[in-house]
């Protein structure tokens, strides 16, 4: 038996790759490398029970046939979702973008399911699909929720498709909701976004948005720990989590101090105009973990730690150190 990871040359997909390795498990991994690198497999490729290829999950011919082989060799009987467009600006530009890399890919791969009778999926969503709802709190049963991202938008739109799918042939569907998760590889975010400018201009970082924009944000390590927790401990049909620091989390003033004292300490911060970075960015939340909490599961660091730590990675990434 074995498990399949779609986005697995990304961020969390790589990071949970090696994770269920080390556990044991049997991983086939596909990406379509638009946004992911095998650059970052390097640590998990030449496993003897890691298998990878390169699939467009929007084109659902050249999926089928792609799943169909190592389901063949070794029954999947679980799929992680990873695969999405996490280009957030550029889903606002070109609706389609999201349309396809995040919502197709996620009904191409419940209509594969269905045919190839595997059961149990694991989804990656998103603090997205609240919306902007300012200083609530955001519970897993707050509602309507409103996203102001097509991102968003297509994040919800999977998740209705797989609470629809369980009612037709799916046994089991775990939807875990991410926060800002940091670490390395980095491949996109603001700690990133703010070591290359610095790099490119050492005397001054250009923040967008008035360094107000204040999110909770979580070390990758412990997202995939939550995620492989939640599978362990949850019995319900259908699990899903936020998952995220237990506090109010950090602005984006913090980071950007943190990344400037790193990289280059007498550089000057020069912040912009409004609370919003850009359109479809959400510039304040305060996630609810406690349904996690509950099930028993809590981060061993905050926000500001996992900032902390995540400059260092980074910064150490981006020096080729």
């Amino acid at each position: 038996m074995s498990i399949l990871i779609t986005g697995v040359a990304g961020f969390v997909g790589c990071n949970l790759a090696a994770a269920m390795l080390e556990r044991g498990e049997e991983v086939v991994g596909f990406d379509n490398l638009s946004l992911g690198s095998t650059s970052n497999l390097k640590s998990v490729r030449g496993h003897p029970k890691f298998v990878f290829d390169v699939v467009d999950l929007a084109d659902i011919a050249a999926y089928r046939r792609a799943l169909r082989a190592p389901h063949s060799r070794s029954r999947i009987t679980e799929i992680w979702h990873l695969a999405a467009s996490s280009d957030i600006p550029a889903g606002i530009a070109d609706p389609q973008v999201d349309l396809r890399d995040t919502f197709l890919t996620t009904f191409n791969t419940l209509l594969l399911m269905k045919e190839l009778s595997i059961d149990t999926i694991a989804f990656a969503s998103s603090s997205a699909v609240y919306g902007d709802l300012g200083e609530r709190d955001l519970t897993e049963d707050i509602g309507p929720l409103l996203p102001i991202s097509n991102y968003g938008a297509m994040k919800l739109a999977s998740e209705g498709a797989i609470s629809a799918a369980l009612e037709s042939h799916l046994h089991r569907a775990f939807i875990f909701r991410f926060p800002n998760v940091v670490g390395v590889p980095a491949t996109h975010g603001v700690i990133l976004d703010f070591i290359r400018k610095l790099r490119a201009t050492p005397g001054k970082l250009e923040v967008l948005g008035d360094g107000a924009q204040q999110k909770s944000y979580l070390h990758v390590d412990e997202l995939v720990d939550a995620m492989l927790f939640i599978r362990r401990r949850s019995s319900d049909k259908l699990s899903y989590y936020n998952i995220g620091a237990d506090d109010k989390g950090v602005s984006v003033r913090y980071i950007a101090e943190q990344v400037v004292e790193r990289i280059a300490p007498d550089a000057r911060i020069a912040f912009g105009q409004g609370s919003k970075g850009w359109v479809g960015d959400v510039p304040k939340f305060i996630y609810s973990t406690a349904k996690l909490s509950n099930l028993g599961w809590r981060p061993a660091l905050g926000s500001a730690q996992a900032v902390l730590k995540a400059v260092g990675e980074v910064a150490a990434q981006e020096s080729g150190k």
